[in-house]
């Protein structure tokens, strides 16, 4: 039985076939990889991620927090430069064994498909329902904790992602060079200019990268980020403008990533009545099943390609497998 009788207007859900979970990742072939894998050209890579205690504190998200690291007992005791002298006297080994509490998207991340939903009529009967990508369904496929079984991604899982080993052709486009740290709003025409201006071209299956120099400014803050700064600096995608999210759907890029916040405006520029809080949001990760990288450490990377007169590069993303997590870390490399 169809999950869905009408599919949200611009969207993609079942051109995939009617169960996948995958999105705009099955652009990514075997002949886009062996085409990616011609940019390495000095075998020279680049982490992308940011050490994940980073921003620091709550300030960007007050319902995220740095991890905490605590050790893992033996014998009742913590497990942390424990002497296995003390229950085997013939033994030298010292060993040291931790557990991590860790908020999945606190800092360099990518968004599953089961990041967010909608409430759309998927019927046509006049109700609405809380769906995510491909008519997937809130309390039957992607459950909260008031739900049978707790909360779990049954459909959407960031697993999913992990399963199809993301890699692929990385393309940058460099925000930064144009506004500094100015906390613009970008549209289509601005960004088909600076691709134009730096001679950028983004093909089927490619990975987009927006370079902002949001994450190097929270590398600088060592930490203590300052609240005004988080909020009031650099350059995001404007997730109203229609003319963007339709370059987004015909330009067949298969991931979208910035090293800011949420990848777009937020909060969002004001829409017409009853609309999404994050329109980008809804047009890439409810819509077409393209999935959200934010936070990545890209300056780096940028650097060495305006360096090097490139734009393109080999990209190696894949999230952690962790069955039923909405989102995940991201240790992201760039090979150039």
């Amino acid at each position: 039985m169809t999950r869905w009788k009408v599919r949200p207007e611009g969207s993609n859900w079942g051109d995939f076939g009617e169960q996948d979970q995958n999105g705009r990742l099955n652009l990514i072939t075997a002949e886009t990889i062996r085409e990616a894998a011609k940019e390495i050209q000095t075998g020279e890579r680049f982490c992308l991620s940011l050490p994940l205690d980073l921003p620091g504190g709550n300030l960007l998200n007050a319902g995220r927090f740095p991890p905490e690291i605590r050790p893992t007992l033996r014998n009742g005791k913590a497990n942390a430069s424990y002497a296995l002298s003390n229950d085997f006297p013939d033994f030298t080994d010292v060993i040291s064994d931790d557990a991590v509490l860790i908020h999945m998207q606190y800092s360099s991340q990518w968004d599953g498909l089961s990041h967010v939903g909608h409430e759309f009529d998927v019927m046509g009967t006049g109700q609405t329902e809380k769906v995510y990508y491909n008519g997937f369904k809130a309390g039957q496929d992607i459950r909260g904790p008031e739900d049978e079984g707790g909360m779990y991604a049954h459909a959407l899982g960031i697993e999913t992602m992990a399963a199809k080993a993301v890699q692929g052709r990385g393309v940058l486009i460099d925000l930064y060079s144009r506004y500094r740290n100015d906390p613009v709003s970008v549209g289509y025409d601005d960004l088909m200019s600076i691709m134009e201006e730096d001679d950028i071209l983004v093909e089927p299956g490619d990975m987009v990268c927006l370079h902002t120099g949001f994450a190097q400014l929270i590398v600088d803050m060592k930490g203590q980020p300052d609240a005004h700064r988080l909020h009031h600096s650099c350059a995001t995608l404007n997730g109203r403008d229609v003319k963007l999210l339709n370059w987004i759907t015909d330009s067949g890029l298969s991931t979208l990533i910035a090293d800011n916040y949420a990848v777009e405006t937020y909060p969002s520029h004001k829409g017409d009545g009853c609309c999404a809080a994050l329109p980008l949001h809804e047009h890439c990760l409810f819509k077409l099943g393209i999935h959200l990288g934010e936070l990545w450490h890209l300056t780096p990377l940028a650097l060495w390609l305006k360096e090097n007169g490139r734009s393109r590069f080999f990209l190696t993303a894949p999230p952690l497998r962790l069955p039923g997590a909405v989102g995940s870390p991201a240790n992201a490399i760039a090979t150039v």
